[in-house]
């Protein structure tokens, strides 16, 4: 009698928990299903290098997962019912409910509009793999001298804007930010942020809010107008809304309310991770939604679930900060160290050096993810909860 695993969403926390739980556990004790729509691991974190017409190296999930025992299932997650232990999915058959005696919810995020008007049908984003291809094309079509506006002063935003700056020279790029140009950095990374905008001739609208979104430009609180051939929407991410429709307990922002363990507060048989999870860091404040949060929330879940099922000692690791990692195109990059709740200290790694670590940093996660079953020391152990469980109910029944 296997313990049924299943893991929705394959993305870094997704991928990394799957592997990690095939590492900890016996194959002969538990059945572990991967759920996702896509059949290759998308790196999110290169979206902006997509979007500008750079190949990224494709990864399928058939050849990352073979051998592990992980079972793969390309479909779409449609629906989660807690109280029945189900996962409604359609895949190419049609649609299909999945049972499970444990999940991990991992389905992440994508672009939040803000209720700006005009955002969904005239902005672009590089949320996903689709919103880059899309906003590929469209760059890709764009003549000399158009302006291209990127709105959002935070990491995805720097990181696009310089991005299309250094790769298409010709056009007309400017960042809209609510705040400073990178006003949360230390002096240092502020400083190096600014020299590297100013090269790349990049126009900083600072202490702007967008409040409407155009074909060809962008509406100001102030009551000015942008020009824009393309807006580029980076303000932040809105989870998937599918743990809203559920009995699970979430909070505002529809992320599900977690333990220490990633485990729910309310349906102990189902664990959140990434930016699914409502988790609270040092100084008792939310992580962030980012790769550098998520990846943590998985090695922790998946722990959580093998020692609980082992009958181990559960995980006490730590979820903490250590820096933040920004590329600006492919030769600049600022490291800016960070407290243990992610405020800025004043050391920071600028220039070249710090874009080689930044790209050290991405192909170290995606070697992680690619190579689930490698990297530490193998032990997988028996079941041995399940097992008795199963017994009780032999003995109840004779």
């Amino acid at each position: 009698m296997q313990h049924r695993i299943v893991v929705i969403g394959a993305g870094y926390t997704g991928a990394i928990a799957a592997g990690r739980l095939a590492k900890r556990l016996r194959r002969e004790d538990v059945a572990i299903t991967l759920v996702n729509a896509e059949p290759d691991f998308v790196e999110r974190v290169r979206m902006h290098q997509l979007a500008v017409g750079q190949d990224l190296k494709p990864r399928p999930f058939s050849e990352m997962f073979a051998g592990t025992g992980v079972e793969l299932k390309l479909a779409k997650v449609t629906g989660v019912d807690v109280d029945r232990k189900t996962v409604a999915v359609i895949d190419a058959n049609g649609a299909a409910e999945l049972e499970y005696d444990s999940l991990v919810y991992a389905l992440g995020s994508g672009w939040n509009t803000q209720g700006v008007p005009g955002t969904a049908e005239h902005a672009h984003e590089v949320a996903g793999r689709p919103g880059a291809l899309r906003l590929r094309e469209r760059l890709a079509g764009l003549d000399a001298g158009q302006p291209v506006v990127v709105v959002g002063g935070g990491l995805t935003g720097l990181e696009a804007a310089t991005e299309i700056a250094e790769s298409r020279p010709d056009l007309d790029i400017a960042l809209a930010a609510r705040g400073g140009l990178g006003d949360w950095l230390s002096p240092k990374g502020r400083r190096h942020l600014r020299r590297v905008f100013d090269r790349l001739g990049i126009t900083v609208h600072e202490h702007t809010a967008v409040t409407g979104v155009e074909a060809d430009r962008v509406a100001t609180a102030d009551g000015k107008s942008v020009p824009a051939a393309v807006t580029v929407w980076t303000t932040g991410f809105a989870v998937h809304p599918i743990a809203k429709a559920t009995a699970l307990e979430i909070t505002g922002t529809g992320q599900i309310v977690v333990d220490g363990t990633m485990r729910s507060v309310s349906h102990p048989d189902v664990y959140a991770i990434g930016d699914a999870a409502m988790v609270m860091g040092p100084g008792d404040k939310p992580l962030r939604m980012s790769c550098a949060s998520g990846t943590p929330t998985a090695w922790q879940a998946a722990d959580a679930i093998a020692a609980r099922l082992t009958g181990g000692k559960l995980p006490n690791a730590p979820l903490r900060y250590f820096n933040q990692c920004i590329s600006l195109g492919r030769k600049e990059g600022v490291i800016q160290y960070v407290t243990a709740d992610d405020r800025a200290v004043r050391a920071a790694l600028t220039g070249r050096l710090a874009a080689v670590y930044k790209e050290l940093v991405c192909k170290g996660a995606a070697w992680g993810v690619a190579n689930p079953t490698l990297g530490m020391p193998t032990r997988r152990r028996r079941v041995v909860q399940e097992r008795a469980r199963a017994g009780s109910a032999v003995k109840a029944s004779a």
